[in-house]
């Protein structure tokens, strides 16, 4: 109930400009950087997480994987549009590669549950690894085979799917965790979700 109450205190009202719906992003990276996506719950959570990561030029949240045209935060939130929460980054591919996002990403997310991350619960909170071309493919392929080859956890649930449309996210869901520090910190304290990265990954360095 706790984690319910935060997630509700925590989230704003849309603002007009916001109701209209998600917009797609573009496919096209900057001269000289790559684009990566990923969902790991949450997508404030995952935004923030990966902004710290030297090599990443930009994080930005959307929705992705769903049946919907400009889903609307309320309409994935219901969770009847396959959309799941995402993250679009940025990345200068010379100073952090793939294999090192990825890396980052594994020990971001709790790959043991289906349709879940923490607190949240539904298909919309699925963790998941779209990947863009060949390249990316293998690479988390590869990954995600070596975590199951490592026995470290039973089954891994966490998806491994071609990107479809990135539909960017409202702007109040942009650098959430900057534009509102303390709600931020009292949902992602309240989700548990550093409490478990620990218990799964061991305590960050």
């Amino acid at each position: 109930m706790l984690a319910a109450a935060v997630i509700a205190q925590s989230t704003p009202a849309p603002s007009a400009k916001d109701k209209p719906g998600a917009q797609a992003a573009g496919t096209a990276p900057p001269a000289g950087s790559a684009i990566a996506i990923f969902a790991s719950g949450c997508f404030w959570c995952t935004e923030s997480d990966f902004e710290k990561l030297p090599g990443v030029l930009s994080a930005e949240s959307g929705y992705i994987g769903g049946k919907v045209e400009r889903p609307a935060y309320r309409q994935v939130g219901a969770g009847g549009t396959g959309h799941a929460q995402a993250v679009r980054i940025v990345f200068d591919p010379k100073r952090v590669t793939y294999a090192q996002l990825l890396e980052h990403f594994w020990r971001n997310v709790d790959p043991t549950v289906k349709d879940q991350q923490f607190c949240d619960v539904g298909s919309q909170y699925r963790s998941g690894i779209f990947f863009l071309d060949a390249a990316q493919q293998r690479a988390a392929e590869a990954s995600r085979s070596a975590l199951e080859a490592s026995k470290r956890f039973p089954r891994i649930f966490t998806e491994v799917t071609p990107a479809t449309t990135f539909w960017v996210a409202e702007d109040y869901h942009q650098d959430y965790y900057k534009k509102n520090p303390i709600r931020y910190q009292v949902y992602r304290t309240g989700c548990g979700r550093d409490a478990r990265l620990a218990d799964l990954w061991g305590k960050a360095q």
